[in-house]
């Protein structure tokens, strides 16, 4: 018996996702980028845009999207992610356009980029990681940073006196009129995953209808950035992001 014999359509229970290319991840053990992006791989062959999917990743962790997703990517500059997502898709209404940001380039060098895209009601969506550090510039304190936590730019911490407040994009892109569907989730479990999986695909359907502008947020780990094992990273986002950056969907005009 062969493993054709065995492995029949009518018997598979899990294959990995067509469009993830076999090329090796750069990501850390542990990080939270392999599994978003192999939901995002599912998503658009599941919807059958292969063809008609654009990904853009600016500078961060994700740069190097376009290694791991077998669909067009377009590199933007720092931050600028969502304008040049809302010109292809204006140019091109009939493609799945969406951005992949870390936290340090949503929420700081694009903040103005990411407010104005989504406000106009861009009918793109944007994948937001938010692990609460720039992970891949040595662990700095980003706009995300929890109160308290330690950084390498805030050695003793996050102190709103000094450094201010963390900075809740999601809860601020809930107010704007543009956006139809504004959710946080995380990949922290299989139940989360399935969750997180689910929001992508209506982010996604939203573009494609011309609803507006979606956001999802993925609260994330950063196992090297936090000096954690995998293990204990999930453990520290659940009893200390989790209450910051409470899961849910905060928006949602499509129902």
């Amino acid at each position: 018996m062969t493993k054709e014999d065995i492995v029949k359509p009518e018997n598979l229970v899990y294959q990995k996702p067509r469009l993830l290319n076999d090329n090796p991840m750069h990501y850390c053990p542990g990080c939270s980028h392999g599994v978003v992006h192999k939901l995002i791989a599912e998503v658009i062959d599941e919807m059958g845009m292969t063809e008609k999917a654009i990904g853009i990743s600016p500078v961060g962790c994700a740069v190097f999207m376009y290694n791991y997703l077998d669909i067009d990517c377009q590199e933007a500059a720092h931050g600028r992610a969502p304008a040049l997502a809302g010109a292809i898709k204006r140019l091109w209404p009939d493609r799945l356009v969406f951005t992949y940001q870390g936290d340090g380039d949503l929420a700081c060098i694009g903040t103005a980029e990411s407010i104005h895209a989504l406000n106009r009601g861009d009918n793109i969506a944007i994948i937001f990681i938010n692990n609460a550090i720039y992970g891949m510039t040595g662990g700095q304190m980003a706009p995300t940073t929890l109160v308290g936590m330690k950084t390498a730019t805030c050695p003793y911490g996050r102190n709103p006196e000094i450094h201010g407040y963390p900075l809740k994009m999601t809860e601020i892109a809930a107010t704007l009129q543009g956006t139809c569907y504004v959710t946080r989730q995380s990949v922290h479990t299989v139940a989360a995953i399935r969750k997180a999986k689910k929001a992508i695909r209506k982010a996604f359907e939203n573009s494609m209808q011309g609803k507006g502008s979606s956001l999802v947020e993925i609260v994330s780990t950063c196992s090297s950035g936090w000096k954690m094992t995998p293990e204990a990273a999930n453990k520290w986002m659940e009893e200390h992001m989790f209450p910051f950056y409470p899961l849910g969907d905060l928006k949602d005009t499509t129902i």
